[in-house]
């Protein structure tokens, strides 16, 4: 069995120091918002991958399609030593970089949480003698430092999740990814790509509800992690797309006037009847935006994949 540890850089109060924070500034703000991430507690995360399932929601099946089709050709384009993926979750569909990068000696994970951390990389450990996993508990929008690792290295961001930060949020983010790689090394980007208004759409509010409840459910999180008093029957889901940004955006709609309570921030939240909560921003793309966004932040695209119907966009990019 190959090596396994587990380092947390992220502090064992930085999660509930930040939705705290996140809670009060998103609430107090016109128009009010909520990040993201907060949907994403044990039952959301379920939530989530029923989503993945439905026929609706494509990106996850078009993605893990180029990855089964492409990755022979990725590994050949950078023989990689070391990969680092963001946000691994489950590693599932990592399994098919894995399995092509030959030569590969060390993966590090990086994701917030521990446990799937934990449960993901013992498991891939035991599976691949000679390749050391090294999880890294640390949230990548804050700022990351790897630890050494043998070069070349290729830095996995998949799952379209770039698409949820806004833009200068994405440059911000695209400089600091710039920052950890050296020449040799590369990014592997995952982005969901412009398509019909119809099927975007249907892809965030499909017809059997799962998609309203996971959005629903960030409320339960600032209730039972802050005391609040959300009643989620009393907000509707709500997803949209934006054609002048071109990203889908969900929202929490009110469907009444209505005060709500947040007990550890002493807080107090009226919504009027109709009024909105943004939780999403989900950017489409193009591939000349992708190659314009990775330029500004010092990358070039180098090659790019796309599954077959057209959904859904690897890309590979190299230090400029």
């Amino acid at each position: 069995m190959s090596p396994f540890r587990l380092t947390r850089i992220l502090p064992e109060d930085a999660t509930a120091a930040a939705l705290r924070a996140d809670v009060r500034e998103g609430l107090t703000a016109d128009p009010k918002t909520l990040p993201p991430k907060w949907f994403y507690d044990a039952h959301g995360s379920e939530l989530f991958e029923r989503i993945t399932e439905l026929p609706e929601y494509y990106p996850t099946r078009a993605e893990r399609e180029i990855l089964a089709d492409r990755s022979g050709e990725i590994a050949a384009a950078l023989p990689a030593r070391t990969l680092v993926e963001l946000g691994s979750g489950s590693s599932e569909k990592t399994r098919y970089l894995l399995d092509s990068l030959t030569g590969l000696r060390s993966y590090l994970p990086v994701d917030v949480s521990e446990s799937a951390l934990r449960q993901a990389g013992q498991a891939l450990a035991a599976e691949r003698p000679g390749t050391e996993v090294h999880a890294l508990v640390a949230d990548f929008t804050a700022g990351l430092a790897l630890p050494d690792t043998p070069g070349p290295r290729l830095l996995a961001f998949l799952g379209g999740t770039i698409g949820n930060l806004l833009p200068a949020e994405r440059a911000a983010f695209l400089t600091a990814v710039r920052a950890l790689l050296s020449p040799g090394d590369a990014l592997l980007l995952g982005t969901d790509l412009v398509k019909d208004e119809d099927v975007l759409v249907r892809a965030y509010d499909d017809a059997a509800g799962v998609t309203a409840a996971f959005n629903k459910n960030v409320l339960a999180v600032v209730n039972r992690e802050l005391g609040a008093d959300f009643d989620p029957d009393s907000f509707e889901h709500v997803a949209l797309w934006n054609a002048d940004e071109e990203w889908i955006e969900m929202r929490l709609r009110s469907r009444a006037a209505q005060t709500v309570k947040v007990p550890a921030l002493d807080l107090a939240v009226h919504f009027e009847a109709g009024e909105e909560v943004r939780t999403e921003v989900s950017a489409k793309f193009r591939e000349d935006r992708v190659a314009s966004e990775l330029a500004s932040a010092g990358l070039e695209l180098a090659r790019w994949w796309t599954d077959r119907e057209n959904r859904f966009a690897l890309s590979l990019s190299v230090v400029r």
